[in-house]
């Protein structure tokens, strides 16, 4: 049996389907059979990160953690979290395991650092932005950023949430405003840091300019998966 991949999933449950379909694009095989297990909860009514993090509502950890029980029981050996904002709980999720429990931060300002991008700006939840999940892990390899300024912000915010409620061409108008804006300023770059904003921006090009965070856990993910199956790890 192939090493299987868990996600912890439901934040949002679009973003969830999105990652799991990047798991199979990302995969090299050639028939049903070489694709990668993979087992996957969403569990929708995760209490909402962003607002726990700005206005301490309720705390999504024992829910996160329960879903986490969920996936080791059923046999899962690496785990993915397709929330960028759920990272904030990240310690404690990983150390409540013994299982591979993959960081999307990390993964993502990984290929930032390796692939020398610089001038990027920060796409994210108000969560992320507030808890400064990017931006201390880019001081760390001294790579320019910038995040949105506030009314920035909002908008950003007010487009993922667009998105979630499925209105996705206000959600596109929305986010495409605030990328056009930090454009003008000289940004290269964007880190999309968020799991819906892909989703937001699928139909846009000059896709070069972005980085998909999804795209890269996954990625990750299948990496471990096919060093493990082919016994070299």
């Amino acid at each position: 049996m192939k090493k299987i991949i868990g996600i912890l999933g439901g934040m949002g449950p679009a973003a969830t389907i999105d990652a799991m379909g990047k798991i199979i694009k990302n995969t090299p095989a050639t028939c049903d059979q070489e694709h990668i297990p993979v087992i996957a909860v969403s569990f929708p009514d995760i209490p909402d990160r962003t607002e726990n993090i700005l206005s301490e509502g309720e705390s999504p950890l024992n829910k996160m953690l329960a879903v986490l029980r969920i996936l080791e029981a059923a046999g899962a050996e690496c785990i993915i979290m397709p929330c960028n904002t759920a990272h904030y709980w990240y310690d404690e999720l990983k150390a409540s395991t013994k299982i591979p429990f993959l960081n999307i931060v990390e993964v993502t300002c990984n290929k930032i650092v390796s692939e020398v991008i610089n001038n990027v700006a920060i796409l994210a939840t108000t969560g992320t932005i507030k808890t400064g999940l990017y931006q201390e892990r880019l001081k760390k390899d001294n790579v320019n950023y910038v995040v949105p300024d506030d009314i920035q912000q909002g908008i950003v915010m007010e487009s993922i949430l667009a998105y979630k409620s499925g209105d996705v061409e206000r959600a596109y108008q929305l986010m495409e405003t605030v990328i056009t804006q930090l454009k003008h300023v000289g940004i290269e770059n964007f880190i999309m840091g968020c799991t819906e904003i892909p989703l937001i921006l699928s139909g846009c090009g000059d896709k070069e300019r972005y980085i998909d965070a999804t795209g890269e856990l996954v990625k990750k993910a299948v990496g471990w998966c096919c060093l493990v199956n082919n016994g070299t790890k």
